[in-house]
């Protein structure tokens, strides 16, 4: 052993900057999980030695019964340039100031080794799936650190692991993070819905399914979000449009084969894209057809949302979809939007496009992120999705099949996701969505690798924050490798542990009842948790789990 490499287990709520002490984080050495879920744990490695070399390649041995179903990445620090915004921010971030953020995941490089560098704190992430394969039982995990070539090792460490014998179950909860066919096409730089653009959004939507997602926006028409007045996205548009004479036909192919791939990845919802522009609902989003064999565009922001031309148009348009969609024995899964985040100003106009096309999409769910609830009093929105800064108000007023949803705005005493932020401020919105009784939630930006308004592409690796237009952590949740593939962050599987708490809290609702679940929350916390007031470290969710844990196996066993 050399004494000065230290080698310890942490939690996936600890967050690791490479300037810290290896004794600043809290190390622990048991946890619990389900016989189906995804745990996350962390590695911490770093040499004490003062004098210890610049760079140091070691190799990582993780040796357990258990060993064929773990995966082991590197935690990664991205440049953060915006880690906060002054206006929209509170105390509980980790940093502020620019600098370098854990986040990223990436498998072992350099021959599956791990470089130290001096005395900074390394991390790795690993990932203990056993995906229902695994009996139940408990499981040692042994971590030890080699030198490059193994004829020393250097330092261990152990955790043990119990797998409960139970699964965590089906709910009736949905997730939707937006999905952006056309920031792949521009970051690979290939042709819209060419071939290669086709395996990169399966890639994609495979590992957005991975991630929890189960509702996928689906580009029907170019989706009108994130443009500036006058401005436009690349077309990316999944339904041909021929106008012959003044009449309308559609063409389906393309729907079908994105269609087809989300059923092959098991997604629930199909979230068609807003038929009329965002923040207000003024105008048509751009739509292109064959116009008497030439391609143009037919509809834009020169449209004006209650044009008669425009609302006849897409009657036809979601009527050929529904009766396409219902032949296709998918019908059931749609939803539909209006526009996003129309102020209360715009409730009017809304409300009027709403009831134009009610006939069209009636028995299916509309669905928009609002912040008042008058939306929904007035009957504009079925299925309101609440800002999490207003989404109490809603609670309030008793709203049924209610989501929520945060984005760049939402920095003070609310859960968000930015990279600056403590882990259990992503994690704790699974306790509050689970209490509130929400159905879903939902997240603008998987993949949206463009700056604001989507003026030009930016390189996430280089400026994850889209040229001042976010946080970190905001626009998106995976990074594009160079093979077409996705990579995982560190935010985006808290998120999902989240979704696996409501899960696990859901199972020990069946057995013990709600109100015993509640009270472990309240109780737990030494308050009534709500979206603004909850307990501010990551011990509460930690332990709240394993009380659930232990909940639900002495349940079974009684």
């Amino acid at each position: 052993m050399r004494e000065s490499i230290q080698t310890g287990f942490i939690s996936s709520l600890e967050k690791c900057f490479e300037d810290e002490d290896f004794s600043s984080k809290p190390l622990i050495d048991r946890l619990s999980m389900l016989n189906n879920e995804h745990l996350s744990v962390q590695l911490m490695i770093s040499d004490g030695d003062p004098g210890a070399p610049d760079r140091m390649p070691c190799r990582v041995m993780i040796k357990s019964p258990l060993a064929g179903r773990i995966t082991v990445r590197e935690v990664v620090q991205i440049n953060v340039p915006m880690p906060a915004r002054k206006l929209f921010s509170d105390e509980d971030y980790l940093r502020k100031e620019p600098g370098r953020f854990p986040d990223l995941l990436l498998p072992l490089r350099y021959d599956g080794c791990l470089i130290l560098h001096g005395n900074l704190l390394k991390c790795l992430w690993l990932d203990i799936r056993p995906d229902g394969g695994t009996g139940p039982g408990t499981y040692g995990i042994t971590a030890e650190v080699w030198n490059e070539d193994q004829t020393q090792l250097l330092s261990s460490c152990g955790l043990t692991v119990e797998i409960l014998p139970c699964s965590l179950p089906v709910t009736d909860f949905h997730y939707t993070q937006w999905f952006y066919a056309d920031t792949l096409a521009s970051y690979y730089n290939v042709g819209m819905f060419s071939e290669r653009h086709w395996e990169i959004i399966e890639n994609f939507l495979a590992k957005a399914a991975d991630l929890g997602i189960d509702t996928v926006l689906t580009p029907v028409l170019t989706p009108p979000l994130d443009t500036k007045i006058g401005g436009e996205r690349p077309t990316c548009q999944l339904v041909d449009i021929t106008v012959r004479d003044g009449e309308y036909t559609f063409g389906f192919s393309r729907f079908d084969r994105w269609a087809g791939l989300l059923l092959k990845y098991g997604f629930r919802q199909i979230e068609i894209n807003h038929m009329f522009t965002q923040w207000g609902a003024g105008h048509a989003p751009k739509v292109m057809a064959s116009v008497n064999g030439e391609e143009r565009r037919i509809f834009g922001w020169e449209t004006d949302s209650l044009s008669e031309e425009y609302l006849g148009f897409v009657k036809k348009l979601l009527a050929a979809l529904v009766s396409h969609a219902k032949e296709l024995g998918i019908s059931g899964m749609l939803r539909f939007h209006i526009s996003d985040e129309p102020s209360e100003k715009d409730l009017p106009r809304y409300l009027e496009l709403r009831k134009a096309l009610g006939s069209v999409t009636e028995g299916r769910p509309v669905m928009d992120a609002v912040s008042d609830p008058g939306f929904w009093k007035s009957g504009a929105v079925g299925t309101p999705v609440a800002n999490i800064s207003r989404v109490e108000d809603f609670i309030g007023e008793g709203v049924p099949h209610l989501w929520t949803y945060y984005c760049c705005s939402e920095g003070k005493e609310v859960s968000n996701r930015f990279v600056s932020m403590p882990s259990w401020r992503n994690r704790i919105i699974g306790v509050q969505m689970y209490k509130y009784g929400l159905e879903g939630f939902l997240h603008w930006g998987y993949d949206f690798y463009y700056n604001r308004f989507s003026d030009s592409p930016v390189d996430p690796y280089q400026d994850p924050c889209g040229d001042y237009f976010v946080p970190a952590g905001d626009a998106f949740s995976v990074y594009p490798k160079a093979d077409g593939t996705p990579l995982d962050t560190v935010h985006a599987l808290v998120f999902k542990h989240a979704l696996e708490d409501m899960k696990a809290f859901c199972l020990c609702e069946q057995l013990c009842g709600r109100d015993f679940v509640i009270s472990l929350i309240d109780g737990l916390a030494g308050m009534d948790v709500t979206f603004r007031h909850y307990p501010k470290d990551a011990g509460y969710i930690l332990t709240l789990r394993e009380k659930v844990n232990e909940a639900i196996c002495q349940a079974l066993t009684e």
